[in-house]
């Protein structure tokens, strides 16, 4: 696949009305493009994703979390899985993760599982995802896995002040996974900020792109959406050309 240099331009022109190419193992032109968007806790890889999908159509895209691969930890205790660092690499199933990635990128449907953060397992229910032709990986330590890194076509890292962030986590979890203040707090000293400085912010190398301010950022939007075409293979989008 082409991985021409990034090009700008002055506004941004969603996918909506291209013509569809159908994602067929027979069609081996037709492979989907993978966007890695990773970034500290509460660095607005979310807004990200969504900014593009919104720009791109969701029938264009599917986003998948990192959140979702994480290890099941249902042999284990409760009190057990409470304990569980899951700020480290070795939380996250990968091989998983690569699996799933590998099938989507081939036009195959994959089950992907459910997490549940209140017992840390896995659910017995799966989302069912296939057809979209742009997948974006978004997660804190996406970027982490060499294996997985390699299928992306486009690697992206979120940079944003650490107290930005923190402010962002904690009203995350007290508003919306029932946490305490004082257990966010011991959370973020204990695993969050080291692990942050130790695996998340090293894979900021990996990155062909680094946006602050998340989906804010417009002019990184306008940008990726452009690149994204180009992969696609679309030279003219909506009376548009763009001129790898």
């Amino acid at each position: 696949m082409s991985r021409d240099p990034m090009v700008s331009r002055s506004k941004s022109f969603p996918l909506h009305n291209c013509c569809r190419i159908p994602l067929t193992l027979e069609n081996p032109e037709s492979r989907a493009i993978l966007i890695g968007i990773a970034g500290g806790t509460g660095s607005g890889k979310t807004s990200i994703a969504k900014a593009l999908m919104k720009e791109l159509g969701r029938d264009e895209v599917v986003m998948l979390e990192q959140d979702s691969y994480y290890q099941d930890l249902g042999h284990l205790a409760l009190a057990e899985r409470m304990r569980i660092n899951f700020d480290h690499p070795d939380s996250v199933d990968f091989e998983r993760m690569r699996q799933d990635l590998q099938a989507l990128l081939s036009g195959r449907s994959v089950d992907v599982p459910i997490y549940d953060y209140t017992t840390h397992t896995r659910k017995a229910d799966n989302r069912q995802i296939s057809g979209h032709r742009i997948i974006i990986l978004e997660g804190i330590l996406v970027l982490a896995d060499a294996a997985v890194r390699e299928l992306m076509d486009i690697k992206i890292y979120v940079d944003t002040a650490d107290d930005v962030r923190f402010i962002r986590r904690m009203t995350r979890d007290i508003k919306t996974r029932g946490r305490s203040f004082e257990s966010v707090v011991d959370q973020y000293y204990k695993t969050v900020r080291p692990m942050h400085t130790q695996f998340v912010e090293p894979t900021k190398r990996f990155a062909d792109i680094i946006i602050p301010e998340g989906g804010h950022n417009r002019v990184a939007i306008d940008i990726l959406t452009t690149k994204i075409a180009a992969l696609l293979g679309e030279d003219r989008i909506k009376g548009e050309v763009i001129t790898p």
